[in-house]
């Protein structure tokens, strides 16, 4: 259901595209677009609070082209990074369902088969890592061993090595269950495995 602030807009329940760097070495995955935020623009993480927190410290790790993501047209570039997300609309109830995850499965598969140069995915949240695994399994790269948590590691077979991190969301970030020091060493660890 629409906020009664923007009862008449036109935006909801369209897909948000992934965007980035074709050549990225480093993949963050969330877990859908905001409703207000990433539907309302057109951009992954633009125009919200989680993305208010994210593209300072994208900016300070050296992925983003400046500090704020407002819109589609300010100029925002990610240089070794490609941005995408587990469900390609925002969910109902603000969180998307089994069977959501798996009609947006195929997209997520055929686009980390597009990224050739891709070495790191660092997921944001349970269930874009829970998203993650499941491509695993899907295409027979599951590690033996993994487990969610802030700042957890484990390398897919082939190599494909994972991150995890709690969300950026307003309930994680106002809480200080997730810092910008304990952010910043994610992507900061990212680029280091990418060997960027």
């Amino acid at each position: 259901m629409r906020r009664r602030a923007y009862a008449d807009c036109e935006y909801w329940g369209k897909p948000v595209p992934s965007f980035g760097d074709p050549r990225a070495r480093v993949m963050l995955l969330g877990l859908a677009p905001g409703a207000h935020g990433s539907n309302r623009t057109g951009r992954m993480f633009t125009g919200d609070g989680s993305g208010d927190f994210l593209f300072p410290v994208l900016h300070e790790a050296g992925f983003a082209s400046h500090p704020k993501a407002v819109a589609c047209d300010d100029g925002m570039k990610l240089t070794g990074m490609w941005i995408g997300a587990v469900v390609r609309c925002a969910p109902p109830a603000n969180k998307p369902t089994p069977e959501e995850q798996r009609n947006c499965a195929p997209w997520l598969d055929e686009e980390i088969g597009l990224l050739t140069d891709l070495r790191v995915v660092v997921c944001l949240g349970r269930i874009a890592f829970d998203g993650l695994m499941a491509h695993a399994r899907r295409a027979g790269k599951l590690p033996p061993h993994y487990a969610f948590s802030h700042g957890a590691e484990c390398a897919l077979t082939g190599g494909l090595h994972v991150i995890a991190s709690y969300h950026p969301s307003l309930q994680n970030t106002n809480t200080g269950r997730l810092t910008r020091p304990m952010f910043l060493d994610i992507f900061r660890r990212a680029r280091q495995l990418a060997d960027l």
